[in-house]
């Protein structure tokens, strides 16, 4: 009887582990990004349970000020980092900002099915700079 009870339980664990962790309520920001200055594209994903940002498009100028800030190559550059959600259409992690070489402390706050806000912070958040990224279907340039 206990040998019955232990597969039993066991079937539970098993059936259990195959059932997909829940998903944050709200807006999700996966997808493809347009910079405010419409010369970065961004690629939002998983990146295990975090979400990260992988440039995958930008113009010259872009790639020129990230070669001059020591990151010889722009498009495949990560650029959001280990975002974790932290509530509805709120992401903590951390942006690298090329044309500087450096990392800060970051949140994500998605206003609209279409609309990112992106603030890097540093000074443990005494002095930030936001950016606000529109959704784009496609690359520039691709019809």
């Amino acid at each position: 009887m206990a040998m019955g009870r232990l597969w039993a339980t066991l079937a539970v664990l098993a059936t259990a582990a195959n059932v997909p962790a829940p998903q944050p309520e709200g807006p999700q920001p996966q997808g493809l990004w347009l910079g405010p200055h419409h010369n970065v594209a961004v690629r939002t994903g998983p990146c295990g349970d975090r979400l990260c940002g992988w440039i995958v498009w930008a113009d010259g100028e872009a790639q020129a000020d990230a070669r001059d800030g020591g990151t010889p190559r722009l498009v495949g550059t990560e650029l959001l980092e280990d975002y974790r959600a932290e509530g509805r259409g709120q992401w903590r992690g951390t942006v690298f900002v090329p044309d500087m070489g450096r990392r800060f402390a970051s949140q994500i706050s998605q206003l609209s099915p279409g609309r990112l806000r992106v603030k890097g912070c540093i000074l443990g958040g005494l002095i930030c700079k936001s950016q606000l990224w529109t959704r784009i279907e496609r690359l520039p340039g691709q019809s």
